[in-house]
């Protein structure tokens, strides 16, 4: 009997040896802020998507900013888990190109709706959108028209705004004003001191603030109200409309050098920009489609506040000086 359950054990191993064989499943890591990942934003819907078609597995694991998600990236090295970092934007892609993590993604990207020609080797564009502040039109009758409108304003009207070093949106106000006003920038920042509810570190608690009556108004987008006319029938919200112009923000995504799975990587950046996945950004991220989705666009962005002039630095003068900026902002804060 024991010299049976011995033979046996061994014919069992040696048939499990005979049985084929199959590769584990692929998982595709991507490092994005938390608003991209969230329930109510595109990662689930992009994950699904993109999964029936690859045969694979999307892992979008969340920072609280895309800021921080290159950070952890960068921290990490070569020893990161992360495949991609999706959520960069025009203002840091700067940063990300002189961190050396990141490789050419190899598409051809001709045919993108976007305000400027597009070139770059090494992030591929998925949406844009204009930096606005928001306002409750029930609750303001009369929004400012410029910065300088704003300034103007008793030191009981509240704005809420997002801390430069962590947030794009918050980086993006600091360009946006710099953009407008050069050598007064200073003078700006240091009229809005008073206003200034808080500065917070991400984009969701600042609008969460506002949200509840926090705040007259909040740092976000041009296209933020048409989540309140799509998703939730609510037209109270709408965008300031600044006579000096907006701030562009294109977001990006890149591939990591030390990514084992670059073939697949670059899949999912092409498959980024199909109709079929472009069609889930507009009401899920709220930003603009980078071409045209399947089904067009929802009526409601159609109401949004025409952001002409759209204003853009040139991306080596950004990199050059964010921090210099950042620094004459808090300085003339403080």
């Amino acid at each position: 009997m024991i010299r049976f359950e011995k033979m046996s054990l061994v014919a069992v191993a040696l048939g499990a040896l005979a049985l084929p064989t199959h590769a584990q499943t692929p998982t595709l890591t991507v490092y994005t802020y938390d608003a991209f990942a969230a329930e109510w934003g595109p990662g689930p819907q992009l994950k699904e998507g993109f999964e029936a078609h690859c045969g694979c597995t999307i892992d979008f694991v969340a920072a609280d900013s895309s800021i921080g998600a290159l950070r952890r990236a960068q921290l990490e090295g070569d020893a990161t888990q992360a495949d991609i970092v999706l959520g960069l934007d025009t203002a840091t892609i700067g940063e990300g190109r002189a961190s050396g993590l990141f490789t050419e993604h190899g598409l051809t990207l001709d045919d993108l709706d976007i305000p400027l020609d597009w070139a770059d080797p090494a992030f591929a564009p998925f949406d844009y959108g204009y930096f606005a502040f928001v306002y409750n039109t029930e609750e303001l009758r009369d929004p400012p028209a410029s910065f300088e409108d704003l300034v103007a304003l008793p030191s009981d009207f509240k704005i809420v705004i997002q801390d430069p070093r962590a947030s794009t949106t918050g980086l993006g106000l600091v360009l946006w004003i710099k953009a407008v006003y050069g050598e007064r920038a200073p003078e700006i920042w240091e009229g809005l001191a008073p206003n200034i509810l808080t500065i917070t570190n991400g984009w969701s608690e600042s609008y969460d603030l506002f949200l509840a009556g926090e705040a007259d108004m909040v740092l976000s987008y041009t296209t933020s109200p048409a989540y309140h006319i799509v998703a939730e029938d609510d037209h109270r919200y709408a965008a300031a409309k600044f006579e000096e112009g907006h701030y562009t923000q294109i977001e990006v995504a890149g591939i990591l050098a030390s990514s084992p799975n670059i073939e697949l990587a670059q899949e999912f950046l092409d498959w980024l920009v199909t109709p079929e996945a472009q069609a889930i950004i507009p009401t899920t991220n709220w930003m603009y489609p980078v071409i045209e989705p399947e089904g067009g666009i929802e009526e409601g962005f159609n109401a949004m506040i025409d952001p002409s002039p759209a204003l853009l630095l040139d991306a080596d003068e950004v990199t050059a000086n964010t921090r210099a900026w950042i620094d004459e902002a808090f300085s003339a804060l403080r």
